[in-house]
């Protein structure tokens, strides 16, 4: 689910402040193709890369390949030479990390100019003032070759109108064969791209199933507790045995995140749902009391650390350092434990559990955004254009390919080491290859862990159980603008009732009040929105 997602909290609602700005860069607002037009819109033709034998395969309905070892012998991406060479191509986007050292003094940087072939002028801008940035450089109208543009946006059908290329004739069925690896994207992503009747950027793939309900396994074993609970009150028991309040060890850090998951095994709506064209809210649903229940006796158990409720930005730490053994988190964080807790930790152990049906039975799991964003391409001549989808076409080199290799893991004998045949990152590699290339576009995400493979079959066993359960949000790739300005802030002020619920500060029956208030307060102009915006995909 998109608000399961820490990254994409940080930003919500943040990137709604551009509205105003946006409009002043795009002018009085221009007069855009009718909507209905996305119906007719050809999503790029899906062309799987086959050039890599798949130990543990994955399918089309979003299970990830899962491989061991990286090959011997990686494809050549670019057998002709560089594929983008010509002028230097200016890109801005985001980044979680501290900012790498710059190209002169980046190795990493440096080679992945010289295999895409022209140089990369990144403007890389923290997390936090990446509204900011966009607002000031969309309103001044000195635009960047690419910039990334995130679901947060405001008025993103005018801004992109206006200022950014359609790549309709591009990319478009067939076309998309001009840019193999690009076409080697799944077509979900490219659902999140579709504006005024056209094709308006490139997306950056992430796994369906989103996110993970992680559990320290080792912790787990050495309580003898069963890591795979049937129910709510069996997860209900490995909370109650995970716990240890004397030793301040906690089964939970975040009661928001395990009211998700509670949801899940509900069935409740991953964030909308439709229905015959109806649109309906996950927090609308029937089910939401139950889960509020059901939060209450977590409480009462005292399985939630006490800190959980009043912190941001912890649980991370709280879950690496032992001090909670179970965290909702984006799957892309498996390997990040591993990598920073591990090598401390004899016995370092993860599991991720899919959520069971609330008394039995399958639930179900939500799956993540296809797409972490959109990169757009300013508006140019159509070599220009090319230029600029041939580099991004690099940048989406699939695993299994030298290009790949390079992307991620940086030269050799600088930024990693082999170990047979697998790059193992070096502490320069670490801070050199965080250039945030994935804010740009990339290959399908693969399941690989050098450092430790026996890791990935686990990650395979979970993704297969999630997916076999996985329930999308139905407004994805739809617009509201009205959600993008005031959704996030609504839906704080809900969290905020929901977690004085679970702590009995309010009664359970207060909700459907609560409930009421934010369909009146914007809730409904929301779901109209989102319907209208169906309609016209439909």
């Amino acid at each position: 689910m998109g608000h399961a997602l820490t990254r994409r909290n940080l930003l919500r609602g943040g990137l709604g402040l551009t509205a105003s700005l946006a409009l002043a860069g795009c002018g009085d607002g221009p007069d855009l193709p009718p909507a209905s037009l996305n119906a007719d819109v050809r999503l790029p033709e899906y062309i799987p890369y086959r050039g890599v034998e798949t130990p543990l395969p994955g399918t089309p309905e979003g299970v990830l390949d899962g491989h061991l070892h990286y090959p011997a012998e990686p494809t050549v991406a670019f057998p002709d030479g560089p594929p983008a060479t010509g002028p230097s191509i200016s890109i801005m986007t985001l980044i979680f990390n501290p900012v790498p050292p710059p190209v002169g003094r980046n190795t990493y940087w440096r080679a992945l100019n010289e295999q895409v072939g022209t140089d990369l002028s990144f403007e890389i801008v923290p997390v936090g003032d990446y509204p900011t940035k966009l607002s000031v450089v969309v309103a001044g109208g000195d635009l960047p070759d690419a910039m990334a543009i995130l679901p947060q946006t405001a008025q993103r059908p005018a801004m992109f109108h206006a200022l950014f290329e359609d790549l309709s004739e591009h990319l478009s069925g067939s076309a998309v064969r001009d840019y193999p690896f690009l076409a080697n994207l799944p077509t979900q992503g490219w659902r999140t791209t579709v504006y005024n009747g056209g094709i308006y950027g490139l997306p950056m793939p992430r796994a369906a199933a989103g996110s993970a309900m992680l559990l320290r396994a080792d912790r787990a074993e050495e309580r003898s507790l069963d890591p795979r609970p049937g129910s709510f009150e069996e997860f209900r028991e490995l909370c109650v045995g995970l716990t240890d309040t004397g030793a301040r060890q906690y089964a939970v850090g975040d009661p928001l995140t395990t009211f998700y998951f509670v949801l899940e095994m509900l069935g409740a709506p991953n964030k909308w749902r439709q229905e015959n064209g109806l649109f309906s809210y996950w927090l609308e649903s029937e089910v939401v009391e139950q889960a509020l229940e059901a939060m209450r006796l977590l409480v009462a158990d005292e399985v939630i650390h006490p800190d959980g409720f009043n912190v941001v930005g912890r649980f991370k730490d709280w879950f690496g350092s032992g001090q909670i053994a179970i965290n909702y988190d984006g799957v892309a964080g498996w390997n990040d434990y591993y990598r920073t807790y591990a090598p401390g930790t004899e016995g370092f152990a993860l599991d991720a559990m899919v959520a069971p049906g609330f008394d039995g039975g399958p639930g179900t799991h939500w799956a993540g955004p296809a797409s972490f964003g959109t990169l757009v391409l300013k508006k140019a001549p159509k070599e220009r254009i090319r230029q600029l989808l041939r580099a991004c076409d690099a940048l989406a080199a699939p695993f299994g390919t030298d290009a790949y290799r390079l992307r991620k893991y940086g030269v050799p004998g600088v930024d990693h080491e082999m170990e047979g045949s697998d790059p193992i990152l070096t502490e320069t590699g670490r801070v050199e290859t965080t250039l945030p290339t994935i804010f740009v576009t990339d290959a399908p995400q693969t399941l690989y862990l050098p450092e430790w493979p026996e890791v990935v079959p686990v990650q395979h066993d979970f993704h297969r159980r999630a997916v076999e359960v996985l329930v999308r949000n139905d407004a994805e790739g739809l617009y509201s603008d009205t959600d993008v300005t005031l959704g996030a802030q609504l839906e704080t002020r809900l969290f905020d009732e929901l977690k004085g619920i679970m702590r009995g500060r309010a009664p359970v029956s207060s909700w459907s009040d609560t409930i009421a208030e934010w369909r009146r307060e914007a809730g409904d102009t929301i779901r109209a929105e989102y319907e209208e915006s169906w309609e016209n995909f439909a």
